[in-house]
């Protein structure tokens, strides 16, 4: 538990404490708008919670364990307790407990959770830090063992061929991030337990990373009109998807950036969009053209669910929470397979680049305009001014 939390608690006992979080959970459900029947559903369940906690003898660090939580099930004949783990995780957002209830726990061997544990209470790792890593020291531990493979005798010829095959369906980006985590428990093993005689960490490699193989793609110009053609507005669904492909397609937004959109961020006046979270920390503001504000403002109108949340992009459904960037992604890319286009947000963002460049952009406005803190990320925009090059190479008129 942090600091903040034992002050929190140091005064009352566990199940005070405990009748306080429901309460205030409680109203929170209300708030974000669930529907009657599950707040009623939550609110039986966390009832008899709470007496089953008053007549134990539970430290608040105990209650919101899967031990507990199977304990209590077991003595209500419960085969879900929805309204616990709800619970549990409202709690660790709010970092009032450290890590919500775990569905399955697979305990690893000692070793492994020691090193959890250390790297937890060392690094401050968040919790869905810790259960990436248990992933992965889950898959090393069953390649070991059904190999036979002791952790004192590892070499690093081990750890090569698991890597070979654990790391098949994985995305470079991810593959550097496994092999961090690799490179630490390692590393742990060696300089921490003297489990280990050599460190091996030293000799794990990443893959060579060479320049970009392919430019980046992009719509052509009947590809757009395709594409817009194709979008509906009968829905609140539609109308979500019209905004952000218009945010897409002519401010050239990540989607990350587009579901960071707060609507105290939009200037209809002015038509201007502040953009206060960016890759890269590089706020700035945005000109908007006029049928994109429109868009907007008719998703606001008649699309957006009424919520006390700022923020502009919701999800469809109570309690209508803020989209996440793998959910406006997948919007966009619907979008774009209805008219039979394979492609993604980012290949609308590769576009709007190219229209800049072809207007005659300098480089380092695309720089500033894109988001890019790097000058190398924004030149690979440069191979895709194709216009230009076939009107030189073939005296083509485009």
């Amino acid at each position: 538990m942090t600091e903040t939390t034992d002050k929190a608690h140091q005064d009352h006992s566990p199940d005070r404490a405990l009748e306080q979080a429901i309460d205030e959970y409680l109203l929170w459900m209300e708030d974000e708008g669930y529907n009657l029947r599950s707040y009623e559903n939550h609110k039986e369940t966390l009832r008899q919670f709470l007496d089953f906690i008053r007549h134990g003898e539970f430290e608040w660090n105990d209650i919101f364990t899967l031990d507990t939580l199977k304990a209590f099930q077991k003595r209500h004949g419960l085969t879900q307790a929805h309204g616990v783990r709800g619970l549990s995780r409202y709690l660790s957002e709010r970092k009032r407990i450290r890590r919500p209830i775990e569905r399955i726990h697979h305990r690893l061997p000692p070793i492994y959770e020691e090193y959890l544990t250390y790297h937890e209470q060392s690094r401050q790792a968040p919790y869905k830090h810790i259960k990436q890593i248990a992933a992965v020291f889950a898959s090393l531990h069953n390649y070991l063992q059904s190999r036979g493979i002791d952790l004192s005798s590892l070499e690093i010829e081990h750890i090569d061929a698991f890597l070979g095959d654990f790391f098949e369906p994985f995305k470079p980006a991810t593959c550097r991030a496994y092999r961090s985590m690799l490179r630490g428990f390692l590393r742990y093993l060696h300089q921490d337990r003297n489990i280990l005689k050599r460190d091996l960490a030293a000799l794990i490699k990443s893959r060579r990373s060479y320049s970009q193989a392919k430019p980046p793609r992009f719509l052509r110009p009947q590809e757009i009109q395709t594409l817009f053609a194709g979008l509906k507005l009968s829905t609140p669904r539609d109308l979500r998807a019209y905004a952000m492909v218009h945010l897409a397609y002519y401010l050239g937004l990540r989607p990350f950036e587009i579901v960071k959109i707060k609507l105290d961020d939009i200037s209809f006046a002015k038509r201007e969009l502040t953009l206060k979270e960016r890759k890269g920390d590089n706020p700035m503001t945005l000109p908007v053209p006029e049928h994109t504000i429109k868009a907007i403002a008719a998703y606001i109108l008649k699309g957006r669910p009424k919520s006390n949340r700022r923020t502009l992009f919701l999800n469809l459904y109570a309690p209508h929470r803020p989209m996440r960037p793998n959910s406006a992604g997948c919007c966009i890319k619907e979008c774009m397979r209805r008219v039979n286009l394979p492609s993604t947000a980012y290949w609308l963002r590769h576009t709007y680049a190219q229209n800049l460049l072809e207007s005659g952009v300098t480089i380092f406005e695309i720089m500033e305009m894109m988001g890019h803190d790097k000058i190398e990320s924004t030149n690979n925009y440069l191979h895709i001014h194709v216009k230009l090059m076939r009107k030189v190479l073939f005296h083509e008129e485009i």
